[in-house]
């Protein structure tokens, strides 16, 4: 049973691979191998799958199929060249012509064989000579930085060179075979800024995409000489530094997921310990004082990028349990600095901040209560042991490492928060004479005003004590940062109009010195960046998003600091422009409950005045007129943990307000908005990967997407619109990927075919039943433009479906948007496809009525749609012709070709030459066509 099975799964497969349903094809060819113990029918199996793989561009299992049916057979001339052409594919060209020679020694006559040894021939010529060249170029470059006599000039110049040749395949290779790595040590011990940037430029176009030489290198420069270069002072040296590393994580993390085949097999060993080296140095970097602040945030940078799983799918989180075992306590000794304290570690304004991020992906990352409970006794018995203290000092740190919990992990801040004294501390502390000291405790108060346990406590206990500070504090960083905490305690009625904390003017009041302070460069960054974290709050206020954005320059103020180095500045922005844009979600009261809630006296949330769309459109545009998209694309392109997945969706709910007008979107897409959405739909929250998508969309549905997303980038933007086609989407979403998709079909045969890879036919395809009729239209429309493709074609060939047989049926619908899709559809297919006319009359038995309609049909466009139609099926079959010209249809073509108007040139032709047809086929005579007319 199992054998006649698994036969029956590879016929299947044949055919589905005969009819271009590849994926279909691969499926039943591995159902087959699953269950067939035949090794000689084992090997047809995997020589057929490697031409599956050949299909889907997937080389490297194409040469693997391909080797294990010649394990079998060794005469298998079909698996033979199915390899060479996989190898081709994959660079190792002199593996591939000695395939391809072997094919060509057993059938000389086959023109494919002979084709592809030529081929390459001709490659591996150009690449020797390739090599030849770039041996010269490097031999050249070393020589110079060799050269300690050398101008320094020359010497740069040729670093630079360095740099460019790494980035080719065949220059990295020279590089690295000529002992260029011990060059590059050199380089890197030069105390030269500029030498030492080449160098690491350098490394990193030897290491991006190659395992074996990232492994070697990493154990020829070692990791305390890349840690050394990364800890440097001068910021430059300091992210190129945390740049190659990052690029180093990244091909030896990428190099263990797929499976490591031809030259490099043999010599590769598991890179596991080198991992784990690499993390075990950045985590003794943390409390390093030798370290600078800039070394200090790229170490915390690359730990929250490679220790959290990237997927929650993925069960083993054994990574981040080892950084909590060897590196908690040195992450929260960085954590509980103060750096205004002597002899402190040196931060800089983004530490703090990047430590709460890497607090909370590691707690997010852990899967059981046990793993959680033991991080909590962790940061606890931290707090405890430096609060227990005598020393004030220790006690900061103790408050300050509660701080950053509460940004980060807030559960376990709040924790902290509860343990004995820690609270009356924060509260006696923001009384103190001490300036350091009253920061450091009115900065808790304000991050354990947000927490849910704590935040009715405060609004009793703490606004009393912040106005008191407002008011009469002689330093405006203490002010500032009262006046946050009240905005914060100001705002606990979100959006709510009927729900006001403070007094009539109070919020008004407070916004305005906010600005104040936001506008003056003499004040600290840290200081300003306070300011716009009030406004954040304030801003759920509708009077103040009027207030704010009719201030031209304090908006201008935000978006410099957005653009500025302190990236902790980014979230307040973005939550600050949400609030503006009316971006956040709002859940709409079903009337009903509503008219109850007010009967039982319950409270019911208000909207305020301000907030309806027509003041929203202005804000929005006085946004715009401030420069908002340039600040936008700015923070998109933050390397920093501070961008968080919550940050990202602000950006992309942000965009998407900006998009909404379509009058809006040309500038949006000329200011770089457009490039900035691509990233925001794969790197974001869920929520903010579909508002990026559907920003996409708008900009694809109006604008030319080949100039607003240039070059490779168009094809960035199929997979995120394919997102949009899901059930749990909105309709409002699908249609208007429906209508993006329809857009970007009609380009080029290359975007329909990645429209085809996503997978996104079959999900067209269902909308097109859908109820609503501009969701089932714009379907229809997308699946006009994607039948230019032979793949799509070939799917209403197929007499198991009723594919053709809907476009018929729509061709006849009241709906004409939907006539002129389907009819659209239809031409295109009877044109590309004469078999498929024979079909048409077996769909419907009303075919004959549906096409004479589209013919005296008063829209031009349906009107030609219908005699292409007519035309095809006279040209494709005979006795489809002669149906027709017994029909009605004879008589509405000769009008039709009588006609003089010049708009309706083209429709006149086709319907001339479905009478030319019919008099050459003899259905006609001459007096009844036009000519005699």
């Amino acid at each position: 049973k199992q054998e006649a099975y698994s036969r029956e799964q590879k016929k299947e497969g044949n055919n589905h691979f005969k009819a271009g349903d590849v994926e279909q094809a691969l499926i039943c060819y591995t159902k087959a191998l699953k269950i067939s113990d035949c090794r000689s029918e084992n090997a047809v199996l995997y020589r057929n799958r490697a031409a599956c793989y050949l299909k889907l561009e997937d080389f490297t299992k194409a040469e693997a199929d391909a080797t294990k049916a010649l394990d079998v057979d060794q005469g298998d001339i079909k698996a033979r060249f199915r390899r060479a052409q996989a190898l081709q594919k994959l660079g190792w060209l002199d593996q591939a012509f000695m395939d391809a020679q072997t094919c060509a020694q057993l059938e000389p006559k086959n023109k494919a064989f002979q084709d592809l040894l030529r081929q390459l021939g001709a490659q591996i010529q150009q690449k020797v000579a390739q090599l030849s060249s770039t041996d010269s170029q490097v031999q050249q470059m070393f020589k110079l930085l060799l050269d300690s006599s050398a101008p320094i000039s020359d010497r740069q110049k040729a670093a630079q060179n360095l740099v460019v040749l790494s980035r080719e395949d065949a220059g990295a290779e020279q590089i690295f075979r000529n002992d260029g790595v011990k060059l590059l040590q050199n380089l890197l011990d030069s105390q030269q800024e500029e030498l030492i940037l080449s160098a690491l430029r350098t490394l990193v176009g030897l290491c991006t995409g190659h395992q074996s030489r990232t492994m070697a290198i990493v154990n020829e420069v070692g990791m305390d000489r890349l840690c050394g270069v990364m800890a440097s002072a001068a910021s430059t040296v300091s992210l190129s530094a945390c740049h190659l590393l990052q690029v180093m994580f990244e091909a030896l993390t990428e190099g263990m997921k797929k499976e490591i085949r031809g030259k490099d097999e043999a010599i590769l060993p598991e890179p596991s310990r080198e991992l784990r080296s690499m993390l075990h140095h950045l985590i003794d970097m943390l409390p390093a004082s030798s370290v600078s602040g800039a070394g200090r945030d790229s170490a915390i940078n690359l730990l929250v990028k490679q220790v959290p799983r990237k997927s929650l799918k993925n069960p083993d989180n054994s990574l981040t349990l080892w950084v909590i075992d060897q590196g908690l306590k040195k992450i929260l000794e960085v954590a509980g600095t103060v750096p205004e304290v002597e002899g402190g570690l040196p931060l800089t304004d983004n530490t703090p901040m990047s430590c709460s991020v890497l607090l909370n992906k590691l707690y997010d990352d852990l899967k059981s209560d046990k793993e959680r409970e033991n991080f909590n006794k962790l940061c606890e018995e931290y707090v405890q042991r430096h609060f227990g203290s005598s020393d004030m000092e220790n006690k900061l740190r103790a408050i300050q490492t509660v701080s950053v919990l509460l940004q980060g992990p807030s559960d376990v801040g709040n924790r902290t928060l509860e343990l004995s004294g820690v609270m009356d501390a924060v509260i006696s502390l923001c009384a103190s004479e001490n300036i350091t000291q009253q920061q450091v405790a009115v900065e808790a108060l304000i991050h354990a005003a947000g927490k849910a346990k704590r935040a009715s406590f405060i609004t009793a206990n703490g606004v009393a004590l912040l106005k008191d500070l407002y008011k009469k504090s002689e330093n405006d960083r203490i002010r500032v940062r009262a006046l946050v905490g009240l905005c914060k305690l100001g705002s606990a009625g979100g959006t709510d109009f009927s729900m006001k904390q403070f007094a009539e003017g109070s919020t008004l009041k407070l916004t305005k010195q906010c600005r104040k302070w936001l506008c003056n460069e003499a004040l600290p960054p840290t200081s300003r960046r306070w300011a716009i974290e009030g406004l954040a709050y304030l801003t759920l206020d509708a009077d103040v998003k009027e207030d704010l954005v009719e201030d031209k320059k304090a908006l201008q103020a935000m978006f410099e600091l957005a653009k500025s180095e302190d990236k902790t500045v980014l979230y307040a922005v973005g939550s600050t422009l949400v609030n503006c844009t009316n971006s956040y979600d709002v859940e709409k009261p079903d009337p009903q409950m509503v008219e109850l809630a007010k009967y039982a006296k319950q409270h019911v949330p208000e909207e305020h005045p301000k907030d309806v769309q027509s003041f929203v459109e202005k804000r929005v545009v006085k946004l715009l007129e401030a420069g908002v998209v340039s600040a936008m694309v700015c923070m998109v392109k933050q390397e920093s943990p501070a961008l968080t997945e919550a940050c990202r969706e602000c950006i992309a709910r942000v965009i998407l307000a900006l998009v909404e007008r379509q009058e809006d979107r040309g500038l949006v897409v000329a200011q770089g908005g457009g490039k900035a959405l691509l990233p925001l739909v794969s790197e974001s929250t869920d929520r903010g990967k579909f508002k990026a998508a559907q920003a996409l969309a708008k900009i694809t549905i109006t604008s030319n997407p080949e100039i607003a997303f240039p070059g490779e980038r168009v094809y960035e933007v199929v997979r995120p619109l394919v997102s949009l086609l899901a059930l749990d989407c909105t309709m409002l979403q699908n249609f208007e990927a429906l209508m993006a998709l329809t857009n970007l079909a009609g380009i080029s045969e290359r975007l329909r075919q990645k429209i085809i890879k996503e997978k996104a036919v079959p999900k067209i395809e269902g909308f097109m039943f859908e109820d609503h009729d501009m969701v089932r239209a714009a379907a229809t429309e997308c699946m006009c433009n994607l039948a230019l493709s032979t793949e799509v074609q070939k799917l209403y060939l197929a007499t198991d479906s009723d594919r053709l047989k809907l476009l018929v049926l729509y061709s006849g619908e009241d709906d004409e948007r939907l006539r002129k899709a389907a009819s659209g559809t239809l031409a295109v297919l009877t044109g590309e496809m004469p078999e498929l006319c024979t079909c048409i009359p077996g769909t419907t038995s009303h075919w004959l009525e549906i096409f004479q309609a589209l013919l005296l049909s008063e829209n031009q466009d349906l009107r030609h749609r219908g005699v292409v139609i007519i035309m095809n099926l006279m040209q494709a079959d005979k006795s489809l012709a002669e149906k027709l010209m017994e029909s009605e249809a004879l008589e509405i073509l000769s009008v039709l070709a009588k006609g003089d108007n010049p708009n309706q040139a083209s429709i006149q032709k086709a319907a001339q030459r479905c009478l030319d047809l019919a008099i050459e086929y003899g259905l006609i005579r001459i007096s009844h066509c036009q000519k005699s007319f």
